[in-house]
Parts: structure tokens; sequence; C-alpha cells
């Protein structure tokens, strides 16, 4: 009974086949199918190799949504060079409700403004990269998609020793302040604190010391991330007056960065930059007044931006190459039956077209050479008669 069963399980599963197989001694092959065949062969080979590299592809998805934490604090992250000796500068920041936020963690550093050559290369591939980013925002997912663990993107440190005596000041450090609008400010004296509000101790400065010339190696928002690239990294701006004011104005966006190699709670910004020159050169007789220094205003957006790294699942590739191969298959088949099709057709009419001349021709002759033994018959009789 159990092999009467197995038998008719088996015999189902043959009904079954939608593969039959055909004996090979039934099978006929041609050139013309094997140069089709190894055409679809070499196109299905390279089509699947450019979908392989597809599926180890990846790409940023971006999801928006409203930023609802408003307790945390934000960093600010600063490394700026200042034109002006550090015991004459100061900076510090105040926020929306006039409050000064501490600046011990800002390191005062004595350097040489002038950049070393290699330093300089540096600079200048900067700001190439800048350039190509304000054109380019699709190069923003290719650094993402590369960041390693390791040292920030600053400045390279000087490969020869300094000749001249320090003549700047590098401002570095980090800042912890409230998620709300700010200013960063950078000017003469250093700053105190009163109930009041704040101050600037300018009053042993010379004014004709003051050179608010300045170079932004790094300016970011939030964790800092190796290989990012912030809008204002780079940035040298020369002044040859000495009450200059220079202002950006920076808009905050909270970020968070989910990639296959990192994951972080960032921020991003735009820049529109105020720079003044001439026209903004601090002169309280003509009416333009202001305070000379630099000034980086800053406002936080209500809104949080995800970027995640997504990759093709397994499934969806292979249902794909199945599709590329099955597809060519298809089609190159078809293909080939066409165009046999018609080449039978056509071949079919010349061969009719010959075979009807080769027909008329031997009806002709036919007709010719029965008529001959007829005349002769009635020559003879004539002449008998």
């Amino acid at each position: 009974m159990r092999r009467l069963t197995r038998k008719k399980a088996l015999s189902l599963v043959k009904e079954l086949d939608a593969f039959p197989k055909v004996s090979e001694s039934y099978v006929e092959t041609t050139a013309s199918g094997g140069t089709v065949s190894l055409f679809a062969f070499t196109a299905m080979a390279l089509l699947a190799i450019l979908e392989f590299f597809v599926y180890r592809d990846t790409w940023m998805k971006y999801e928006y949504e409203v930023d609802k934490d408003f307790s945390s604090k934000l960093r600010i992250n600063i490394d700026i060079t200042v034109a002006m000796r550090c015991q004459q500068v100061g900076a510090d920041i105040l926020d929306l409700a006039e409050t000064m936020i501490t600046s011990n963690e800002l390191q005062y550093e004595p350097v040489v403004f002038d950049l070393s050559p290699q330093q300089r290369l540096w600079q200048m591939a900067l700001l190439h990269v800048q350039s190509r980013l304000r054109e380019e925002h699709a190069l923003q997912e290719i650094l993402y998609k590369t960041l390693m663990k390791g040292a920030p993107t600053a400045l390279p440190p000087r490969e020869d020793v300094a000749t001249e005596p320090p003549n700047a000041c590098r401002i570095h450090g980090y800042v912890y302040v409230n998620k709300v609008a700010g200013n960063f400010h950078i000017t003469v004296g250093k700053p105190i604190h009163h109930p009041q509000g704040h101050a600037h101790i300018a009053a042993f400065v010379s004014h004709e010391m003051y050179n608010f010339s300045h170079r932004i190696d790094h300016l970011s928002f939030g964790e800092m991330i190796p290989g990012v690239i912030n809008p204002l990294d780079g940035t040298e701006k020369i002044t040859s007056s000495n009450s200059q004011m220079f202002q950006y104005f920076i808009t905050v966006v909270p970020t968070k960065l989910h990639t296959y190699k990192i994951s972080a709670d960032t921020h991003q910004f735009s820049v529109t930059e105020r720079i003044f020159f001439q026209e903004r050169v601090i002169n309280h007789a003509a009416g333009s007044h202001g305070v000379s220094g630099i000034f980086v205003k800053y406002d936080t957006s209500s809104l949080m931006v995800t970027v995640k790294e997504q990759h093709m699942p397994l499934w969806q590739f292979l249902v794909r190459l199945c599709g590329i191969i099955g597809g060519i298959f298809s089609t190159t088949g078809m293909l080939h039956g066409l165009v046999g099709f018609f080449f039978d057709i056509i071949c079919c009419r010349f061969r009719l077209g010959i075979y009807r001349e080769r027909e008329v021709q031997n009806e002709m002759n036919n007709v010719n050479h029965h008529q001959t033994p007829l005349l002769v018959t009635r020559l003879l009789r004539n002449e008998l008669f």
C-alpha cells in the first residue's frame, strides 16, 4: 500500500511538472541559435555584474520631523585665528535672553597668522571642495558615506618652525549653549560679566592695533564628526581697516546621522554671510555705528533632519537578477524566432519563383518534344496519299 501511494504521489508530481524535458534526439541546434545564445549570455553576465555593483552601493534617505528636544544643550565647536594678540581680544556668547554663556573651555593660543606652504595647499584644496559642494549638493552624501573614525577635518600642524614671533591668536575649543538664538562674537578686550549685561575691557588696547582679519579653520554645531566639511571651514578674510565688522548669519538645523560607519547627533547649518569692508567701516561721525569685531549670529530651526544610509535588500537584488536573466532569455528567444520566421518567408518566396521558372521550362520542353513526332507523321501521310 505504501508503494502504491508513493507511486501515485510521484505520478501526481510528474503531472504538475512545468519544466518538461525534451530528449536530445529531438533537439536541433543551429549556428544562428548558438550566436544569439552567445550574445544573450554575454549580456546576462554584464548586466548581472552591474546589478551587483548597484546592490553594493548605498544611498542616503532624508526624513523631516519637528524637533521636540528643547531642553538639551547645543555644542559649538570653534577654531578661529584672529590677526591680533591674545591679550587684546576676547570671545563670548550671548543668547536670546541676553544671558552670557561662560567660555572657559575656549583656549587662546599665540600663533603666526600666515600659513606655511603645506597649510596653504590644504586650505586651497578645502576651498575647492567647498565651491564644488555649493554647486553639487550630492557630494555631501559622498562625504556622509566616507566618514571614518579619527581626527576631525582640521588645519594640519605647521611643518616648519616659524621664524617670526606670534602675531595672531588662535581661539579654539567648544562651548555648550541653550538651543535658542544667540550671538558668538570676538572683539577687542577680555569679556566681563555684570548684572546689567556684559562688556569688554578695550580701554587698554590702542585703536591702531585693531585688526580683525581672521581665518575660520573649523566651526560646527553639535557632536564633531570626522570627515564632515562645514560651510565656513577654510574661510579667510583679510582687511586693511582698523574698524572692520564681519557678520555671519547662521541657521542651525538639528541632524541625526545614521550610517554603517557612524551614528551621531549633530547639526547642519546654512550661512548668509554679510561682510562689510569699506561700506561697513565703523565711523560714528558718519553715522555708521557698531563695534569692530567678528560676529556669528545663529538661530536654531524647529525642524529636525534624520539622515539614514540605506542598502538594497538581498531579496530585491535576487528578484532583479532573475528578471534580468529571464527577460534577456525570453526576449532573445522571441527575436531569434521572429527573425527566423521572416527569413524563412523571404527565402521561400525566392525558392518558389525559381521552381516556377524551372517548371515552365520543363513544360515547354515537353511540349516541343511531343509536337515534333506529330508533324513528321502528318508529312508522311500527305506524301503517301
